[in-house]
């Protein structure tokens, strides 16, 4: 067999002088030039491992109502732009997220999506069961629109008005098709006077008093 190839040297001894030295160091004979090998060379920032998520985007969730909560019911909602409102509740779309409505007359509370996290689900109950909501009521149609930048032109350059979201056309008919049906569905119930006061009226909490001991 023959001899094994002696590796060569990395390091060699050298002298050093001064009174305070070791005498002797060893001190590599290539100096290294890749900065990631150099223990010389520190990176200032520490990478971040790329960590997989396991969780599913909400509207792959398995998505479950609560037994109160039934198509007609009166809900509280307790978050949000139009928290203290007491809307009603539609049905629920694809996504998990219930259909809500003020009605818009009434409180102003447009026709919109909401957690059921974010709502309290009272014993109220309103019959809509002829009420005929419009096909396109999904979840794209609530999907947030891109607003254009505006791009300058000649003579514009400080111009910086941005563009504000307007509601389409569409959206407004809806409104006001689901909005009539739904006051036609409370002047029939027999206590419509107290309905409509109780929900135009803003939910709120005084001094002792708990929501966990109350009944809604």
């Amino acid at each position: 067999m023959a001899p094994k190839a002696k590796k060569p040297a990395r390091m060699v001894t050298k002298e050093v002088g001064g009174d305070k030295n070791g005498k002797k160091r060893l001190v590599r004979i290539n100096r290294l030039k890749d900065e990631n090998v150099n223990p010389r060379f520190y990176p200032t920032e520490d990478k971040p491992r790329k960590l997989r998520s396991r969780r599913k985007p909400f509207s792959q969730h398995k998505h479950k109502i609560r037994s109160s909560i039934t198509p007609g019911t009166v809900l509280i909602i307790v978050a949000g732009r139009h928290k203290g409102k007491r809307v009603v509740y539609l049905k629920d779309l694809p996504s998990g997220l219930l259909l809500v409505t003020g009605p818009f007359h009434l409180n102003g509370c447009p026709l919109r999506r909401i957690n059921q996290q974010y709502v309290i689900a009272t014993k109220t109950k309103i019959d809509i069961g002829s009420i005929k909501l419009p096909e396109r009521v999904n979840d794209k149609y609530f999907a947030r629109q891109k607003l254009r930048k505006p791009r300058h032109t000649e003579g514009e350059i400080f111009d910086t008005k941005k563009e504000v979201y307007q509601v389409s056309d569409e959206r407004k008919e809806d409104q006001v098709s689901v909005d009539k049906q739904v006051l036609d569905a409370i002047k029939k119930n027999k206590d419509k006077k107290y309905l409509f006061g109780y929900l135009g009226a803003m939910f709120s909490l005084q001094n002792r008093q708990f929501p966990h001991q109350m009944v809604f």
